[in-house]
Protein backbone atom coordinates (compact mmCIF):
# COMPACT_ATOMS: atom_id res chain seq x y z
CA UNK A 1 0.00 0.00 0.00
CA UNK A 2 2.37 2.76 -1.54
CA UNK A 3 -0.53 5.17 -2.02
CA UNK A 4 -1.51 8.23 0.24
CA UNK A 5 -2.26 7.27 3.88
CA UNK A 6 -3.89 8.58 7.17
CA UNK A 7 -2.63 6.37 10.70
CA UNK A 8 -5.13 5.82 13.09
CA UNK A 9 -3.46 5.53 16.68
CA UNK A 10 -5.51 3.63 18.97
CA UNK A 11 -6.04 3.86 22.19
CA UNK A 12 -8.40 1.06 23.47
CA UNK A 13 -11.41 2.96 21.45
CA UNK A 14 -14.32 0.76 21.25
CA UNK A 15 -14.63 2.75 17.98
CA UNK A 16 -11.95 2.53 16.62
CA UNK A 17 -12.25 0.45 13.46
CA UNK A 18 -15.12 2.76 12.63
CA UNK A 19 -12.79 5.47 12.56
CA UNK A 20 -10.76 3.80 9.98
CA UNK A 21 -13.99 3.20 7.61
CA UNK A 22 -15.12 6.34 7.75
CA UNK A 23 -11.63 8.03 6.41
CA UNK A 24 -11.59 5.04 4.16
CA UNK A 25 -15.34 6.25 2.79
CA UNK A 26 -13.61 9.59 2.20
CA UNK A 27 -11.28 7.63 -0.96
CA UNK A 28 -8.55 7.84 1.69
CA UNK A 29 -6.57 4.70 2.53
CA UNK A 30 -6.45 4.04 6.65
CA UNK A 31 -4.83 1.72 8.67
CA UNK A 32 -4.63 1.18 12.32
CA UNK A 33 -1.86 1.20 14.28
CA UNK A 34 -1.59 0.59 18.72
CA UNK A 35 -0.09 3.51 20.64
CA UNK A 36 2.74 1.50 21.48
CA UNK A 37 3.98 1.65 18.00
CA UNK A 38 7.36 3.82 18.20
CA UNK A 39 7.35 7.09 16.37
CA UNK A 40 10.39 6.11 14.06
CA UNK A 41 7.85 3.71 12.47
CA UNK A 42 5.55 6.21 12.40
CA UNK A 43 7.52 8.28 10.29
CA UNK A 44 8.54 5.77 8.27
CA UNK A 45 5.31 5.51 6.86
CA UNK A 46 5.25 8.93 6.24
CA UNK A 47 1.51 9.61 6.67
CA UNK A 48 -0.73 12.64 5.29
CA UNK A 49 -2.91 12.57 8.57
CA UNK A 50 -2.53 11.27 12.04
CA UNK A 51 -6.12 10.39 14.04
CA UNK A 52 -5.78 9.45 17.33
CA UNK A 53 -9.03 7.60 18.75
CA UNK A 54 -11.00 7.26 22.15
CA UNK A 55 -10.04 4.85 25.11
CA UNK A 56 -11.35 4.08 28.28
CA UNK A 57 -8.83 5.68 30.34
CA UNK A 58 -8.46 9.33 31.92
CA UNK A 59 -5.17 10.95 30.65
CA UNK A 60 -3.85 12.34 33.55
CA UNK A 61 -3.71 8.80 35.45
CA UNK A 62 -0.70 7.01 36.41
CA UNK A 63 -0.07 4.05 33.92
CA UNK A 64 -2.67 5.67 31.11
CA UNK A 65 -1.92 5.11 27.59
CA UNK A 66 0.01 7.93 25.95
CA UNK A 67 2.01 8.61 23.15
CA UNK A 68 5.56 11.14 22.80
CA UNK A 69 5.44 14.51 22.49
CA UNK A 70 7.45 14.37 19.10
CA UNK A 71 3.95 13.14 16.97
CA UNK A 72 2.81 17.12 17.44
CA UNK A 73 5.83 18.19 16.20
CA UNK A 74 6.16 16.12 12.81
CA UNK A 75 4.29 18.88 10.93
CA UNK A 76 1.79 16.37 10.26
CA UNK A 77 -1.97 17.18 10.62
CA UNK A 78 -3.24 15.17 13.78
CA UNK A 79 -7.50 14.97 15.13
CA UNK A 80 -7.81 13.75 18.37
CA UNK A 81 -11.04 11.92 18.88
CA UNK A 82 -12.66 12.02 22.69
CA UNK A 83 -9.48 10.60 24.79
CA UNK A 84 -7.49 11.64 21.98
CA UNK A 85 -8.32 15.10 22.18
CA UNK A 86 -7.79 14.99 26.11
CA UNK A 87 -4.46 13.28 25.78
CA UNK A 88 -3.13 16.15 23.17
CA UNK A 89 -3.96 18.44 25.79
CA UNK A 90 -2.84 16.95 28.87
CA UNK A 91 0.85 16.15 26.61
CA UNK A 92 1.12 20.18 25.45
CA UNK A 93 0.54 21.50 28.50
CA UNK A 94 -3.13 22.04 28.78
CA UNK A 95 -5.79 20.41 31.79
CA UNK A 96 -7.77 17.93 31.59
CA UNK A 97 -9.86 17.11 34.94
CA UNK A 98 -13.05 14.75 35.69
CA UNK A 99 -16.39 16.61 34.16
CA UNK A 100 -19.05 18.08 37.47
CA UNK A 101 -21.36 16.73 34.43
CA UNK A 102 -20.95 13.50 32.67
CA UNK A 103 -22.28 13.98 28.67
CA UNK A 104 -23.50 10.97 26.98
CA UNK A 105 -25.47 10.21 23.93
CA UNK A 106 -26.96 12.58 21.40
CA UNK A 107 -26.27 15.84 22.41
CA UNK A 108 -26.34 19.89 20.71
CA UNK A 109 -23.01 21.27 19.94
CA UNK A 110 -22.37 24.67 18.55
CA UNK A 111 -19.48 24.86 16.23
CA UNK A 112 -17.62 27.51 14.84
CA UNK A 113 -17.91 27.60 11.32
CA UNK A 114 -14.67 29.35 10.30
CA UNK A 115 -12.30 26.36 11.27
CA UNK A 116 -12.01 23.92 8.22
CA UNK A 117 -12.99 21.27 10.78
CA UNK A 118 -16.39 22.29 10.41
CA UNK A 119 -17.04 23.95 6.99
CA UNK A 120 -19.95 23.24 5.43
CA UNK A 121 -21.24 22.02 8.94
CA UNK A 122 -24.15 23.91 10.01
CA UNK A 123 -23.14 26.12 13.32
CA UNK A 124 -25.81 24.12 15.80
CA UNK A 125 -25.54 20.15 15.05
CA UNK A 126 -26.30 17.33 17.11
CA UNK A 127 -22.88 15.14 18.46
CA UNK A 128 -22.37 11.57 19.96
CA UNK A 129 -20.57 12.74 23.45
CA UNK A 130 -18.97 9.84 25.63
CA UNK A 131 -17.15 11.20 28.85
CA UNK A 132 -16.38 11.62 31.86
CA UNK A 133 -13.31 14.29 32.03
CA UNK A 134 -13.10 17.62 30.27
CA UNK A 135 -10.82 20.05 29.21
CA UNK A 136 -10.67 22.28 31.46
CA UNK A 137 -7.71 24.62 30.40
CA UNK A 138 -6.28 24.79 26.62
CA UNK A 139 -2.63 24.09 25.64
CA UNK A 140 -0.91 27.59 24.69
CA UNK A 141 -1.86 28.47 21.01
CA UNK A 142 -5.15 26.21 20.99
CA UNK A 143 -8.29 28.12 21.07
CA UNK A 144 -12.28 26.75 21.50
CA UNK A 145 -14.14 26.19 18.44
CA UNK A 146 -17.16 24.60 19.92
CA UNK A 147 -19.05 24.18 23.00
CA UNK A 148 -21.97 22.61 24.37
CA UNK A 149 -24.22 23.73 27.16
CA UNK A 150 -22.13 21.78 29.89
CA UNK A 151 -18.75 21.64 27.99
CA UNK A 152 -16.88 24.61 27.20
CA UNK A 153 -14.10 22.79 24.98
CA UNK A 154 -15.75 20.68 23.02
CA UNK A 155 -13.29 21.05 19.85
CA UNK A 156 -10.50 23.07 20.04
CA UNK A 157 -7.58 24.23 17.01
CA UNK A 158 -4.05 25.18 16.87
CA UNK A 159 -4.49 25.98 12.96
CA UNK A 160 -0.69 26.97 12.51
CA UNK A 161 0.21 23.75 13.07
CA UNK A 162 -3.04 21.55 12.04
CA UNK A 163 -3.90 20.56 15.36
CA UNK A 164 -7.33 19.56 16.07
CA UNK A 165 -9.01 17.76 18.73
CA UNK A 166 -12.75 16.90 19.34
CA UNK A 167 -14.31 15.48 22.37
CA UNK A 168 -17.09 13.61 20.54
CA UNK A 169 -17.05 11.23 18.31
CA UNK A 170 -17.66 11.94 14.81
CA UNK A 171 -17.41 8.16 13.28
CA UNK A 172 -20.63 6.96 14.75
CA UNK A 173 -24.19 7.54 12.86
CA UNK A 174 -25.57 9.61 15.90
CA UNK A 175 -23.35 12.03 14.91
CA UNK A 176 -24.71 13.19 11.67
CA UNK A 177 -22.86 15.40 10.30
CA UNK A 178 -19.32 13.30 11.55
CA UNK A 179 -18.22 11.60 8.00
CA UNK A 180 -18.27 15.56 6.81
CA UNK A 181 -16.45 16.60 9.67
CA UNK A 182 -13.65 13.74 9.13
CA UNK A 183 -13.71 14.56 5.01
CA UNK A 184 -12.77 18.23 6.09
CA UNK A 185 -9.73 16.64 8.45
CA UNK A 186 -8.71 13.84 5.50
CA UNK A 187 -9.33 15.81 2.42
CA UNK A 188 -9.00 19.54 3.50
CA UNK A 189 -6.68 19.84 6.01
CA UNK A 190 -4.50 16.64 5.31
CA UNK A 191 -4.71 17.74 1.15
CA UNK A 192 -5.56 14.11 0.28
CA UNK A 193 -6.44 13.66 -2.53
CA UNK A 194 -8.69 10.48 -2.29
CA UNK A 195 -7.51 8.11 -4.93
CA UNK A 196 -8.30 4.98 -1.97
CA UNK A 197 -11.06 3.29 -4.49
CA UNK A 198 -12.01 -0.35 -5.18
CA UNK A 199 -11.30 -0.33 -9.43
CA UNK A 200 -7.61 0.86 -8.49
CA UNK A 201 -7.38 -2.29 -5.79
CA UNK A 202 -8.33 -4.85 -7.83
CA UNK A 203 -5.98 -3.49 -10.84
CA UNK A 204 -3.43 -3.27 -8.64
CA UNK A 205 -3.77 -6.63 -6.25
CA UNK A 206 -4.24 -8.31 -9.89
CA UNK A 207 -0.62 -7.13 -11.08
CA UNK A 208 0.76 -7.79 -7.55
CA UNK A 209 -0.92 -11.52 -7.40
CA UNK A 210 0.72 -12.58 -10.63
CA UNK A 211 3.94 -11.04 -10.28
CA UNK A 212 4.06 -13.24 -6.29
CA UNK A 213 2.53 -16.01 -7.92
CA UNK A 214 4.39 -16.56 -11.29
CA UNK A 215 3.65 -20.20 -12.27
CA UNK A 216 2.67 -21.80 -9.34
CA UNK A 217 -0.69 -23.07 -8.20
CA UNK A 218 -2.95 -21.50 -5.55
CA UNK A 219 -5.20 -23.71 -2.98
CA UNK A 220 -8.08 -21.73 -1.64
CA UNK A 221 -10.80 -23.37 0.91
CA UNK A 222 -14.47 -21.68 -0.82
CA UNK A 223 -16.78 -21.32 1.73
CA UNK A 224 -19.34 -19.65 -0.43
CA UNK A 225 -19.40 -16.36 2.04
CA UNK A 226 -18.84 -13.37 0.71
CA UNK A 227 -15.09 -12.69 1.91
CA UNK A 228 -13.50 -16.39 0.42
CA UNK A 229 -16.00 -15.89 -2.71
CA UNK A 230 -14.21 -12.20 -3.46
CA UNK A 231 -11.24 -13.57 -2.68
CA UNK A 232 -11.89 -16.44 -5.55
CA UNK A 233 -12.92 -14.13 -8.23
CA UNK A 234 -9.57 -11.83 -7.34
CA UNK A 235 -7.43 -15.23 -7.89
CA UNK A 236 -9.40 -16.45 -11.13
CA UNK A 237 -9.06 -13.14 -12.67
CA UNK A 238 -5.43 -12.91 -11.96
CA UNK A 239 -4.45 -16.77 -12.61
CA UNK A 240 -6.99 -18.80 -14.01
CA UNK A 241 -6.48 -22.12 -13.78
CA UNK A 242 -3.61 -21.67 -11.48
CA UNK A 243 -6.27 -21.66 -9.07
CA UNK A 244 -8.30 -24.45 -7.31
CA UNK A 245 -11.10 -23.71 -4.98
CA UNK A 246 -12.16 -26.53 -2.39
CA UNK A 247 -15.86 -26.30 -2.05
CA UNK A 248 -16.96 -28.33 1.10
CA UNK A 249 -20.65 -28.69 1.54
CA UNK A 250 -20.84 -29.35 4.81
CA UNK A 251 -25.16 -29.71 4.73
CA UNK A 252 -25.17 -27.06 6.86
CA UNK A 253 -25.98 -24.21 4.18
CA UNK A 254 -28.63 -22.16 3.62
CA UNK A 255 -31.24 -23.12 1.23
CA UNK A 256 -30.17 -23.72 -2.24
CA UNK A 257 -26.50 -22.14 -1.22
CA UNK A 258 -24.22 -25.05 -1.93
CA UNK A 259 -26.03 -25.14 -5.79
CA UNK A 260 -25.91 -21.29 -6.25
CA UNK A 261 -21.74 -21.57 -5.28
CA UNK A 262 -21.41 -24.18 -8.10
CA UNK A 263 -22.90 -22.11 -10.44
CA UNK A 264 -21.16 -19.16 -10.16
CA UNK A 265 -17.30 -21.38 -9.67
CA UNK A 266 -18.21 -24.06 -11.59
CA UNK A 267 -18.00 -25.56 -15.35
CA UNK A 268 -20.83 -23.76 -16.40
CA UNK A 269 -19.73 -20.36 -14.35
CA UNK A 270 -17.80 -17.27 -15.32
CA UNK A 271 -14.63 -18.00 -13.81
CA UNK A 272 -11.87 -20.17 -15.86
CA UNK A 273 -10.50 -21.96 -12.31
CA UNK A 274 -10.36 -25.65 -10.93
CA UNK A 275 -13.47 -25.99 -8.98
CA UNK A 276 -14.05 -29.41 -6.98
CA UNK A 277 -17.14 -29.59 -4.54
CA UNK A 278 -17.14 -31.52 -1.54
CA UNK A 279 -20.45 -33.26 -0.86
CA UNK A 280 -20.07 -34.02 2.71
CA UNK A 281 -23.29 -33.56 4.10
CA UNK A 282 -24.11 -37.37 5.66
CA UNK A 283 -20.52 -37.73 7.39
CA UNK A 284 -20.82 -33.97 8.90
CA UNK A 285 -24.60 -35.52 9.95
CA UNK A 286 -23.02 -38.47 11.37
CA UNK A 287 -20.65 -37.09 13.26
CA UNK A 288 -22.58 -34.54 14.57
CA UNK A 289 -25.17 -37.14 16.14
CA UNK A 290 -26.39 -37.00 19.79
CA UNK A 291 -24.08 -33.59 20.27
CA UNK A 292 -26.36 -30.97 21.71
CA UNK A 293 -23.36 -28.59 23.52
CA UNK A 294 -22.58 -25.72 21.29
CA UNK A 295 -19.05 -25.74 21.88
CA UNK A 296 -18.66 -29.28 21.02
CA UNK A 297 -20.61 -29.03 17.49
CA UNK A 298 -18.53 -25.79 16.34
CA UNK A 299 -15.29 -28.20 17.45
CA UNK A 300 -16.89 -31.11 15.23
CA UNK A 301 -17.89 -28.98 12.27
CA UNK A 302 -14.26 -27.48 12.27
CA UNK A 303 -12.23 -30.77 12.76
CA UNK A 304 -13.97 -32.66 10.00
CA UNK A 305 -13.68 -29.49 7.24
CA UNK A 306 -10.10 -30.07 8.03
CA UNK A 307 -10.21 -33.35 7.78
CA UNK A 308 -12.35 -33.11 4.56
CA UNK A 309 -10.20 -30.53 3.44
CA UNK A 310 -6.73 -32.22 4.25
CA UNK A 311 -8.18 -35.21 1.69
CA UNK A 312 -9.10 -32.83 -0.85
CA UNK A 313 -5.55 -30.83 -1.04
CA UNK A 314 -3.87 -34.78 -0.87
CA UNK A 315 -5.33 -35.54 -3.91
CA UNK A 316 -4.30 -31.83 -5.99
CA UNK A 317 -0.91 -32.62 -4.57
CA UNK A 318 1.72 -30.17 -3.92
CA UNK A 319 0.24 -26.82 -4.08
CA UNK A 320 2.67 -23.30 -4.10
CA UNK A 321 0.35 -20.99 -2.37
CA UNK A 322 -2.76 -21.25 0.49
CA UNK A 323 -5.36 -18.08 -0.11
CA UNK A 324 -7.34 -17.26 2.72
CA UNK A 325 -9.91 -15.19 2.77
CA UNK A 326 -8.63 -12.59 5.69
CA UNK A 327 -10.15 -9.35 6.06
CA UNK A 328 -8.87 -6.21 8.15
CA UNK A 329 -11.32 -6.90 11.13
CA UNK A 330 -9.95 -9.86 11.35
CA UNK A 331 -6.47 -8.70 11.72
CA UNK A 332 -7.55 -6.31 14.09
CA UNK A 333 -10.17 -8.27 16.54
CA UNK A 334 -7.12 -10.80 16.43
CA UNK A 335 -5.32 -8.31 18.06
CA UNK A 336 -2.29 -7.83 15.51
CA UNK A 337 -3.61 -4.49 14.33
CA UNK A 338 -4.59 -1.52 17.36
CA UNK A 339 -4.74 -1.68 20.83
CA UNK A 340 -8.62 -3.10 21.24
CA UNK A 341 -8.76 -5.97 23.50
CA UNK A 342 -8.84 -9.15 21.12
CA UNK A 343 -12.33 -9.68 20.96
CA UNK A 344 -12.04 -13.40 18.92
CA UNK A 345 -9.08 -15.22 17.43
CA UNK A 346 -10.06 -15.65 13.75
CA UNK A 347 -9.10 -19.00 12.26
CA UNK A 348 -7.27 -17.14 9.24
CA UNK A 349 -5.11 -15.31 11.90
CA UNK A 350 -1.90 -16.11 13.90
CA UNK A 351 -0.67 -19.19 12.40
CA UNK A 352 -0.20 -21.06 8.99
CA UNK A 353 -2.21 -24.69 8.50
CA UNK A 354 -0.51 -27.69 9.30
CA UNK A 355 -2.33 -29.74 7.29
CA UNK A 356 -1.63 -28.72 3.55
CA UNK A 357 1.92 -28.93 1.84
CA UNK A 358 2.32 -25.29 0.29
CA UNK A 359 5.40 -23.26 1.11
CA UNK A 360 3.63 -19.90 1.36
CA UNK A 361 -0.09 -17.67 2.50
CA UNK A 362 -1.37 -15.18 0.61
CA UNK A 363 -4.34 -12.92 1.50
CA UNK A 364 -5.17 -10.02 -0.73
CA UNK A 365 -8.15 -8.56 0.86
CA UNK A 366 -6.09 -8.43 4.44
CA UNK A 367 -6.56 -4.54 4.57
CA UNK A 368 -9.81 -4.29 3.68
CA UNK A 369 -12.85 -3.66 5.39
CA UNK A 370 -16.02 -5.67 4.80
CA UNK A 371 -18.00 -3.28 2.60
CA UNK A 372 -15.00 -2.58 0.79
CA UNK A 373 -14.50 -6.54 0.19
CA UNK A 374 -18.36 -6.04 -1.29
CA UNK A 375 -17.76 -3.24 -3.09
CA UNK A 376 -14.48 -5.34 -4.86
CA UNK A 377 -16.67 -8.31 -5.74
CA UNK A 378 -18.99 -5.88 -7.40
CA UNK A 379 -16.04 -4.72 -9.38
CA UNK A 380 -14.98 -8.44 -10.54
CA UNK A 381 -18.13 -8.96 -11.62
CA UNK A 382 -19.91 -11.21 -8.51
CA UNK A 383 -23.89 -10.74 -8.81
CA UNK A 384 -25.00 -8.68 -6.33
CA UNK A 385 -27.06 -11.29 -4.29
CA UNK A 386 -23.84 -13.16 -3.12
CA UNK A 387 -21.96 -9.54 -2.67
CA UNK A 388 -24.54 -8.68 -0.60
CA UNK A 389 -25.09 -11.92 1.35
CA UNK A 390 -26.08 -11.35 4.73
CA UNK A 391 -23.15 -12.41 6.98
CA UNK A 392 -23.02 -16.37 7.93
CA UNK A 393 -21.38 -18.25 10.34
CA UNK A 394 -18.55 -20.69 10.02
CA UNK A 395 -20.57 -23.56 11.59
CA UNK A 396 -23.32 -22.69 9.52
CA UNK A 397 -26.54 -23.67 10.27
CA UNK A 398 -25.08 -26.04 12.99
CA UNK A 399 -25.07 -23.21 15.36
CA UNK A 400 -28.72 -21.82 14.53
CA UNK A 401 -30.47 -25.34 15.44
CA UNK A 402 -30.82 -25.57 19.28
CA UNK A 403 -30.00 -28.88 20.48
CA UNK A 404 -28.64 -32.19 18.19
CA UNK A 405 -28.53 -31.47 14.62
CA UNK A 406 -30.19 -33.90 11.82
CA UNK A 407 -31.11 -33.55 8.52
CA UNK A 408 -34.58 -33.64 9.38
CA UNK A 409 -33.57 -30.39 11.61
CA UNK A 410 -31.86 -28.84 9.00
CA UNK A 411 -35.07 -28.57 6.43
CA UNK A 412 -36.91 -27.45 8.61
CA UNK A 413 -34.67 -24.36 9.31
CA UNK A 414 -33.72 -23.92 5.85
CA UNK A 415 -36.95 -23.89 4.59
CA UNK A 416 -37.63 -21.88 7.23
CA UNK A 417 -35.47 -19.42 6.91
CA UNK A 418 -35.89 -19.20 3.34
CA UNK A 419 -39.34 -18.07 3.44
CA UNK A 420 -38.26 -15.46 6.23
CA UNK A 421 -35.59 -14.02 3.68
CA UNK A 422 -37.99 -14.34 1.17
CA UNK A 423 -41.24 -11.93 2.92
CA UNK A 424 -38.49 -9.55 4.28
CA UNK A 425 -37.00 -8.82 0.93
CA UNK A 426 -40.72 -8.72 -0.46
CA UNK A 427 -42.07 -6.11 2.09
CA UNK A 428 -38.30 -4.15 1.69
CA UNK A 429 -39.22 -3.65 -1.94
CA UNK A 430 -43.12 -2.73 -2.00
CA UNK A 431 -41.87 -0.02 0.93
CA UNK A 432 -39.24 1.26 -1.39
CA UNK A 433 -41.20 0.94 -4.98
CA UNK A 434 -44.54 3.25 -2.77
CA UNK A 435 -41.83 5.73 -0.56
CA UNK A 436 -38.82 5.85 -3.01
CA UNK A 437 -36.46 5.07 -0.19
CA UNK A 438 -35.24 2.56 2.00
CA UNK A 439 -37.43 1.00 4.87
CA UNK A 440 -36.40 2.70 8.11
CA UNK A 441 -37.36 -1.00 9.67
CA UNK A 442 -35.02 -3.12 7.57
CA UNK A 443 -32.52 -5.00 9.31
CA UNK A 444 -28.49 -5.30 8.80
CA UNK A 445 -29.53 -9.40 9.30
CA UNK A 446 -32.22 -11.41 9.98
CA UNK A 447 -32.53 -15.22 9.55
CA UNK A 448 -34.40 -18.25 11.18
CA UNK A 449 -33.38 -20.51 13.93
CA UNK A 450 -35.04 -23.95 15.30
CA UNK A 451 -35.58 -23.94 18.84
CA UNK A 452 -34.96 -27.23 20.88
CA UNK A 453 -38.71 -26.33 21.83
CA UNK A 454 -41.79 -28.49 21.17
CA UNK A 455 -45.57 -28.20 22.10
CA UNK A 456 -48.69 -29.13 20.96
CA UNK A 457 -50.81 -27.42 18.23
CA UNK A 458 -54.03 -28.11 16.38
CA UNK A 459 -53.87 -27.87 12.88
CA UNK A 460 -56.13 -29.77 10.55
CA UNK A 461 -58.54 -30.82 13.42
CA UNK A 462 -55.53 -32.59 14.84
CA UNK A 463 -53.29 -32.47 17.53
CA UNK A 464 -49.63 -31.75 16.57
CA UNK A 465 -46.52 -31.92 18.98
CA UNK A 466 -43.81 -30.20 16.55
CA UNK A 467 -40.87 -27.71 17.15
CA UNK A 468 -41.21 -23.95 17.13
CA UNK A 469 -39.01 -21.64 14.89
CA UNK A 470 -37.22 -18.43 16.37
CA UNK A 471 -37.42 -15.79 13.72
CA UNK A 472 -34.37 -12.84 14.40
CA UNK A 473 -33.85 -9.24 12.99
CA UNK A 474 -31.33 -6.63 13.97
CA UNK A 475 -30.10 -3.42 13.34
CA UNK A 476 -26.21 -2.66 13.75
CA UNK A 477 -23.59 -0.44 12.71
CA UNK A 478 -20.62 -2.84 13.55
CA UNK A 479 -22.16 -5.83 14.98
CA UNK A 480 -20.43 -5.27 17.85
CA UNK A 481 -23.84 -3.84 19.54
CA UNK A 482 -27.45 -4.27 18.10
CA UNK A 483 -31.17 -3.86 18.01
CA UNK A 484 -33.97 -6.05 17.63
CA UNK A 485 -35.57 -4.79 14.21
CA UNK A 486 -38.90 -3.08 14.35
CA UNK A 487 -40.57 -5.41 11.61
CA UNK A 488 -43.96 -4.52 10.62
CA UNK A 489 -46.32 -6.93 12.64
CA UNK A 490 -48.54 -7.82 9.37
CA UNK A 491 -45.27 -9.14 7.55
CA UNK A 492 -43.99 -11.24 11.00
CA UNK A 493 -48.17 -12.69 10.30
CA UNK A 494 -47.61 -13.28 6.76
CA UNK A 495 -43.96 -15.06 7.68
CA UNK A 496 -45.59 -16.82 10.58
CA UNK A 497 -48.33 -18.41 8.89
CA UNK A 498 -46.22 -19.84 5.99
CA UNK A 499 -43.83 -21.17 7.90
CA UNK A 500 -46.63 -23.08 9.93
CA UNK A 501 -47.89 -23.85 6.56
CA UNK A 502 -45.37 -25.01 4.19
CA UNK A 503 -42.73 -26.50 6.95
CA UNK A 504 -43.19 -29.69 8.27
CA UNK A 505 -42.67 -30.01 12.05
CA UNK A 506 -43.25 -26.60 12.74
CA UNK A 507 -46.02 -25.49 14.91
CA UNK A 508 -45.03 -21.92 16.23
CA UNK A 509 -42.53 -19.13 15.36
CA UNK A 510 -41.48 -16.64 17.53
CA UNK A 511 -39.62 -12.96 17.31
CA UNK A 512 -36.77 -12.47 19.24
CA UNK A 513 -36.78 -8.91 20.79
CA UNK A 514 -33.52 -9.72 22.23
CA UNK A 515 -30.34 -6.94 21.98
CA UNK A 516 -26.84 -7.10 21.93
CA UNK A 517 -25.62 -7.27 24.77
CA UNK A 518 -27.17 -9.08 26.97
CA UNK A 519 -27.64 -11.44 24.12
CA UNK A 520 -25.25 -12.37 21.17
CA UNK A 521 -27.02 -11.73 17.41
CA UNK A 522 -26.89 -16.07 16.87
CA UNK A 523 -28.76 -17.89 18.67
CA UNK A 524 -26.15 -19.73 19.84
Amino acid sequence: MNQEKVIVIDFGGQYNQLVARRVRECNVYCEIYSYRTPIEQIKAMNPKGIILTGGPNSCYEEGAPSYTKELFELGVPVLGLCYGAQLMQHILGGRVERADVQEYGKTPVTVNTASPLFAQVPEETICWMSHFDYISKLAPGFVSIAHTKDCPVAAAEYKEKKLFGIQFHPEVLHTPEGTSMLFNFVRGICGCSGNWRMDSFVETQIREIREKVGSGKVLLALSGGVDSSVLAALLAKAIGKQLTCVFVDHGLLRKNEGDEVEAIFGKKGNFDINFVRVNAQDRYYIRLAGEAEPERKRKIIGEEFIRVFEEEAKKIGKVDFLAQGTIYPDVVESGLGGESVVIKSHHNVGGLPEYVDFKEIIEPLRNLFKDEVRKAGLELGLPEFLVFRQPFPGPGLGIRIIGDITAEKVRMVQDSDYIYRQEIERAAAEYKKEHGTTAPWMPDQYFAALTNMRSVGVMGDERTYDYAVAVRAVRTIDFMTAEAADIPFEVLQTVMNRIIKEVRGVNRVFYDLTSKPPGTIEME
